[in-house]
């Protein structure tokens, strides 16, 4: 970590010190030499020289590539700050000992604007698309003080300083995963099937699990996917799920799976289980944030909501998700089975399986702002029917089995059913969602799954 640190500050000085030369060198010699080709030249080499120093910037100091775009992009925010500093007090110097022409003031100005602007937006452009923690707050706050001086420097700040903890929370994790890779802990007897919930899809290039498949994968996990609809009914995403679950079987020889599944998926593997008959192929089902006993939002939704509103929100999801790779959604399915009432008689024919061993996962917030839209808003509303939540699920609803695991919130902030999957790649402090899926696997390696 040392060692990375002043690596960093060696090279925002050695490229900050040759960028300042580009922009100085040309305006020295517009004061103090003669000649329009000779001024030209200057300029001229000094933009070639800027624009190859800015392409040469740092690129492969991180394993994965995003991180090294991101670290580029900081580091010419980082020199813009620290050229624009240097540019003022070089300007100050030349108007109060210096007589300069009018005319060669306003080219230096032009000059020094120019180049500025484009160390300014090659850093802002690589770090407003690769950045993942800066999120859209952040970005809005950016576009919309942009332009109020002093108050977009504070943002210009805030955007390093979030970059650069994000950059060394990654550095650190990728040393670990050199590591990590000979430990193999993740290894387990029986292969990973991880079981998505309601209203998403299994989609090769946008995973739903975040950053943990790459995570547990470079640990030994073998992982696979349950590809079931979108938005469907229990019973039908079951039914999906446990021919799944068979094919895995088939194919690879493993003999059995081990199931985590979050939100409905744990539903729909509590059925493939109990009434799709993969109770023989499955060795352990882990549900995280499921509501067992059914979601308020349901019932609100189902009950409150404008029938004609519900029709066209049904109609546009599965119009869109059929598009997506879905054979039959069916968003009012999906919906009417988290109630309270489908969910009691669904547990009434989904009995737990004697030879598969059961364990579910909880977490909860402590205020609407803890989660990201529209779980912020969802928050009160179920807060106030079923008390502590997730955003969408009661952790009354989700304490169905003996092995219960309620994860206490970090700070005021807390984890929500969003954050439970990594849905928006957001290191929280205190809580590190790829090593507790870890954790959770080496626990099952440990009892023999």
């Amino acid at each position: 970590m040392r060692e990375f640190l002043i690596k960093d500050s060696i090279f925002t000085f050695i490229y900050g010190f040759l960028y300042n030369l580009c922009i100085l060198a040309p305006i020295l010699g517009l004061v103090f030499l003669s000649g329009f080709f000779l001024r030209f030249g200057l300029f001229l080499v000094g933009l070639v020289l800027a624009l190859v120093i800015i392409h040469r910037f740092p690129q492969k100091k991180f394993q994965r590539r995003y991180l090294s775009i991101l670290y580029s992009g900081c580091l010419s925010l980082k020199i813009f700050i620290m050229s624009c500093l240097l540019i003022l007090a070089s300007l100050i110097f030349f108007l109060l000992f210096n007589k300069v022409f009018l005319p060669h003031l306003l080219v230096g100005v032009l000059w020094t604007f120019l180049l500025e602007a484009i160390l300014f937006w090659n850093g802002m452009v690589r770090v407003f698309l690769s950045s993942v923690q800066l999120g859209l707050k952040m970005r809005v706050i950016a576009v919309l003080c942009g332009w109020i001086p002093i108050v977009n420097i504070a943002a210009l700040l805030r955007i390093i300083d979030v970059v650069e903890k994000e950059l060394t929370f990654e550095y650190q994790k990728d040393l670990l995963d050199d590591v990590a890779v000979e430990s193999q802990q993740c290894r387990t007897k029986y292969p990973i099937l991880l079981v998505h919930g309601v209203f998403f899809r299994d989609i090769k290039y946008l995973n739903y699990w975040g950053r943990v498949p790459r995570f547990l994968k470079q640990r030994g996990a073998i992982l696979y996917y349950g590809n079931q609809e979108s938005a469907q009914s229990v019973e039908y995403c079951g039914t999906q799920l446990a021919e799944r679950i068979k094919q895995l079987v088939e194919e690879t020889g493993c003999e059995k799976v081990n199931l985590i599944a979050h939100s409905k998926g744990g539903l729909d593997s509590r059925y493939a289980v109990a009434v799709g008959g993969a109770s023989q192929y499955v060795a352990s089902l882990t549900t995280i944030n499921t509501p067992h006993n059914g979601c308020i939002f349901a019932n609100y939704l189902l009950k409150k909501a404008p029938k004609a509103f519900v029709n066209q929100v049904e109609k546009m999801y599965n119009s869109a998700f059929q598009k997506l790779g879905d054979q039959q959604p069916n968003f009012f399915n999906a919906v009417s089975n988290l109630s309270d009432e489908a969910c009691k008689e669904l547990n009434e024919i989904m009995p737990n399986q004697p030879d598969v061993y059961y364990q579910g996962v909880m977490s909860y917030v402590r205020k609407a702002s803890s989660g990201k839209f529209p779980l912020n808003v969802f928050y009160p509303v179920v807060k106030h029917f079923d008390g502590r939540n997730d955003g969408l699920v009661s952790v009354e609803s989700a304490s169905y089995f003996d092995n219960m695991l309620v994860i206490d919130p970090p700070g005021r902030r807390g984890i929500s059913h969003a954050d439970m999957i990594d849905l928006n790649r957001e290191n929280i402090d205190g809580f590190d969602v790829r090593e507790f899926y870890k954790e959770l696997i080496v626990g099952l390696k440990e009892q023999g799954f």
